[in-house]
């Protein structure tokens, strides 16, 4: 099954894409029906059932440690790529998210027969242009746990082959909550598309004139806006302010490292915060300050 989209959907998605590639420097690819498969391939996935892009996440890894060894770099994207049918999407999400932010644990064997471990950083949160930031169009994705599933994601953002943002985009006459009731809930039932979100770092609804971002645990009533401060602040509607605050490359590798929280105090109620605006700015400001 795919689901329909029409051309004023798909008006939505171009206009978010040419807004990341023209005025945030994010490369684009268009993949619905023109991707090729294989190691050379588009996205160098092998088929449609992958969701991070192994070619770009080994680039990655062995630019970001020229110090490991390739063995060890194949070992890395193996780990933090898997997919374990015994774990749901929020354990997947929770490990993973630890390998993100401080590398994913590994180890080897020397000439000599000695074991060394080590933490292969995935992402270089100290230089961003060490890293590939990389929009992707109508993806196509299959299911694992139940293969004739098939989804077409509006837009994933991919920094160093994760997929790390995922945006359900609808046309501005539409209600964004029908893109959270019948489109986001759905990808991320254990039985449809759940692996395109085990690395995911947040969630975003838009209409291309108000946005909102959560996480996968969010309920929609806790899906937010990236809030101007005033109107003339940077974006002229909700959603370019979105875009400019959270998409911004320093911005997202930001958000990433420091202000994603798994909150554990109701027993058997595990939720995943990513700050809001006002709580980034105040941490930032308060730090500068020092």
């Amino acid at each position: 099954m795919i689901t329909d989209i029409n051309s004023e959907d798909r008006l939505v998605q171009a206009t978010f894409a040419d807004y990341l590639h023209n005025r945030l420097g994010w490369d684009s690819v268009y993949a619905w029906n023109e991707e090729t498969f294989g190691p050379h391939g588009t996205l160098g996935r092998a088929s449609v059932r992958e969701a991070v892009l192994k070619r770009d996440l080994r680039a990655a890894i062995q630019r970001i440690n020229n110090d490991l060894p390739p063995v060890v770099c194949d070992q890395a994207v193996e780990k933090i790529a898997r997919i374990d049918f015994s774990r749901s999407l929020l354990q997947h999400n929770r490990e993973f998210y630890d390998y993100i932010r401080n590398g994913v644990p590994v180890e080897w064997r020397d000439s000599k027969g000695q074991t060394h471990h080590a933490r292969a950083q995935v992402i270089d949160f100290r230089n961003v242009t060490e890293n590939r930031f990389l929009v992707v169009r109508e993806l196509k994705i299959q299911g694992v746990r139940v293969p004739h599933y098939h989804r077409r994601a509006d837009i994933i953002c991919f920094v160093n082959g994760l997929p790390l943002v995922f945006m359900e985009l609808k046309a501005v006459y539409k209600n964004m909550r029908t893109g959270f009731d019948n489109n986001l809930t759905d990808y991320l039932h254990e039985h449809s598309i759940a692996h395109a979100f085990h690395q995911n770092a947040f969630l975003v609804v838009s209409n291309g004139d108000h946005a909102r971002y959560g996480s996968i645990t969010s309920k929609w009533e806790h899906f937010v806006e990236w809030k101007r401060n005033n109107e003339h602040e940077t974006g002229s509607v909700d959603a370019e302010a979105l875009l400019n605050g959270m998409l911004n490359k320093e911005r997202l590798h930001d958000l990433v490292e420091n202000f994603v929280l798994f909150d554990d105090i109701k027993p058997g109620a595990t939720r995943k915060i990513v700050a809001r605006k006002h709580q980034v700015q105040g941490v930032n400001n308060a730090v500068e300050s020092m």
